[in-house]
């Protein structure tokens, strides 16, 4: 027996044959698939990031602060910005939103529970979820006579009575179809499961068009409800790794249960609160953003092309004959999009202005062959 097939016989039965994730890495001019934040970190902040650490660096013999206190403090600082106040208590962080995610379902998931999601969502989330032991069922979107990704809640409620689930996963805006949540969907969900953990995932709240509502709004007095967010996006912090939710203090304090010991390193604590003391600094790029976001939607709109309204930093748009075809396309252009597996559709981040050129020349280019119904 070769390496390989001895370690997928040792592998547990339910993780044989599945592939990691991984979106695309490659070294292109226009890299546009991952939803990062096109603009580098101001000099400033960098600055007060290497101070930060740099004073800290003496101080690594000894582990981080376990509970993160300083951080906790300022997270809530800083969701409380808005219209609900939030407490120290009421915060929890990670390595990346990806990890809190993961320590909500080791706590409240695992064998013989399932969660559910509204697909197409977040692909990390059935991931995480099989990786706990915990079963994921695919729900579905699409309301008659709306949009084909929306969400209503007579839809959600009757799929969560369906499956009954431990844990349901909902997503404002979503990925990848960039569409926000009204909150009726998610107080008729969280009602309609009186015994599940709700999950709003929140990653691309900072750049949800005016009017656009949080769940933060819902947190007070439902002790099932958790709203994740992310430093990754809006702060230009995908590299740094820190990602946070807000939730009652009891169900916060549950997440101890499964966390690894000072999972929190003292760096990344560290460069996580210089740029929160910098919120406004770092936050000023998201309307710059948006306005390359609306200007994807119209771009593509006015090419004959189907772009999804998005409350996110990127546009899913449909109407190509082969999505992936066109993927390949575009990379032979320099422009790396997303090939999120939805037939006829791919995603696109919004980047800089130059950035967004490039990828509407490209397509522009690309549309008199690959648009649905494209003459061959």
């Amino acid at each position: 027996m070769d390496a390989r097939s001895a370690v997928e016989s040792m592998l547990r039965p339910d993780l044989r044959g599945r592939t990691a994730y991984g979106a695309p890495q490659l070294d292109v001019p226009v890299a546009l698939n991952t939803n990062e934040n096109s603009y580098a970190v101001p000099d400033v902040v960098v600055s007060a990031m290497t101070e930060a650490v740099a004073a800290a660096a003496a101080g690594l013999n000894r582990y981080p602060d376990r509970e993160f206190t300083a951080l906790r403090e300022a997270l809530a600082g800083y969701l409380s910005r808005g219209a609900t106040m939030v407490t120290p208590d009421e915060v929890w962080a990670g390595n990346g939103s990806n990890e809190v995610l993961l320590h909500l379902l080791q706590a409240f998931g695992g064998p013989g529970r399932t969660a559910l999601g509204f697909t197409p969502a977040y692909s990390m989330h059935p991931i995480i979820t099989t990786t706990t032991g915990t079963t994921w069922v695919d729900g579905m979107r699409g309301v008659p006579g709306a949009g084909a990704f929306d969400l209503d809640p007579a839809s959600a409620v009757a799929q969560v009575r369906d499956h009954r689930p431990d844990v349901v996963f909902l997503c404002s805006p979503n990925n990848p179809t960039g569409t926000a949540l009204d909150l009726a969907v998610v107080e008729a969900v969280h009602d309609a499961a009186p015994t599940a953990l709700v999950v709003v995932d929140e990653a691309y709240a900072e750049f949800a068009r005016p009017g656009t509502p949080s769940a933060l709004t819902l947190l007070a007095g439902r002790p099932r409800l958790v709203v994740t967010r992310t430093m990754s996006k809006a702060f230009a912090l995908a590299g740094g790794r820190v990602g946070y939710l807000a939730a009652d203090p009891a169900l916060v304090d549950a997440l101890r249960l499964v966390r690894m010991p000072y999972h929190l390193s003292t760096q990344t604590q560290a460069v996580a609160l210089a740029a929160l003391r910098h919120a406004d600094l770092m936050l000023e790029t998201v309307g710059a953003i948006k306005e390359q976001r609306d200007r994807l939607v119209e771009g593509l709109a006015a090419i004959g092309l189907d772009p999804v309204p998005s409350d996110a930093n990127f546009v899913l748009f449909g109407g190509l004959a082969d999505a992936h075809g066109t993927w390949s396309a575009l990379l032979e252009r320099g422009v790396l999009v997303r090939d999120v597996g939805i037939p006829h559709y791919l995603r696109v981040t919004a980047g800089t202005p130059q950035e967004t050129t490039r990828f509407l020349d490209a397509i522009t280019d690309l549309v008199p062959t690959h648009r649905t119904g494209a003459a061959p």
